[in-house]
């Protein structure tokens, strides 16, 4: 695939659009794990190996399937024996708005933890910052109450669950060692993921959520149940039929926002469907076009992630 800094790649005439391909790449969690670690230079394979508790069948293919899709290069660094090592592509590095954050709602909305999120510092203001989600339309801050998303030529539901969707995470299977268990929960699994985008685009009952996801009817009914427990979701009787439930995003669920607007957005700027756009994201306070871009929440102005540090 290609992995040009502005080329995205092409995808298949009527085949899994943008948001599919992007849950089926940063919706598991060890490739979630697998690009933390590679922010932090490991490029090589023991690098992941003294990491945590991965296999090296688990290692071997999820650097295999990130390499073909472009968020890896693979560069030889020695001959005998030939071995290569993993540097990660533009397309990769573009990654770390989305992990920045996920950090800062697990480090606000996460149980206590025995191992504390470091803290991040905005070299630019030479501040502690948390940050917050703008409008590089406009350069302002913006939330979830402040962006409509529309479906675009390639937005059907159909095309924007990935083909291949996981299980949900076994309670007995060796997981990673994280530092964000919380946001894991949400998004180590293709379901969760697909029922978050679904929530924020709408969704509110049970026959919502099977229709739009494709998902069984247990699937929606373990989905929602640990949404609750997790207290992103809550559930509420319909007035009118009080045999009928609703379910609604909380103030936890609602502050996710910015972990899923950035998904769909790197997805959209590094896989392209012949078609259009699976979604249109406007800004309403500005009404131009929304790109996520992350702000610091104490000087207010754009983050790189040169401008990143951690203490």
């Amino acid at each position: 695939m290609t992995t040009g800094r502005h080329t995205p790649t092409r995808l298949a005439t009527g085949g899994d659009n943008a948001i599919a391909v992007t849950l089926a790449i940063l919706g598991d969690e060890w490739n979630l794990w697998i690009l933390r670690h590679a922010m932090a230079d490991a490029r090589r394979y023991g690098d992941w190996m003294a990491q945590g508790s991965i296999s090296n069948s688990v290692l071997s293919s999820r650097l295999a399937s990130l390499t073909e899709s472009g968020l890896f290069v693979q560069e030889q660094y020695s001959e005998r024996p030939v071995r290569f090592e993993y540097v990660l592509t533009p397309r990769g590095r573009a990654v770390w708005p989305i992990l920045i954050a996920m950090w800062a709602w697990e480090q606000e909305w996460a149980p206590a933890s025995e191992a504390p999120l470091p803290t991040m510092h905005h070299t630019a203001c030479g501040h502690d910052f948390h940050p917050r989600l703008g409008c590089r339309s406009c350069g302002n801050p913006a939330d979830a109450h402040d962006v409509v998303a529309a479906f675009g030529p390639s937005g059907d539901w159909s095309r924007s669950v990935p083909t291949s969707v996981g299980r949900r995470r076994s309670q007995t299977a060796v997981q990673p060692s994280e530092l964000l268990p919380h946001t894991m929960e949400l998004l180590g699994n293709r379901w969760s993921a697909s029922f978050l985008g679904a929530l924020f685009l709408g969704a509110h009952r049970f026959r919502d959520f099977a229709e739009r996801t494709g998902a069984s009817p247990a699937i929606v009914s373990d989905r929602l149940r640990r949404f609750i427990e997790l207290g992103v979701v809550e559930a509420r009787s319909n007035a009118e039929r009080p045999d009928w439930r609703t379910y609604q995003l909380t103030q936890k669920g609602l502050a996710f926002f910015p972990v899923v607007i950035l998904m769909i957005a790197w997805g959209q700027d590094w896989f392209e469907a012949p078609e259009g756009p699976a979604l249109v994201l406007t800004h309403t306070a500005c009404g131009g076009p929304f790109h996520p871009e992350l702000l610091c929440g104490t000087c207010g102005q754009p983050l790189t992630g040169a401008s990143i540090g951690v203490r």
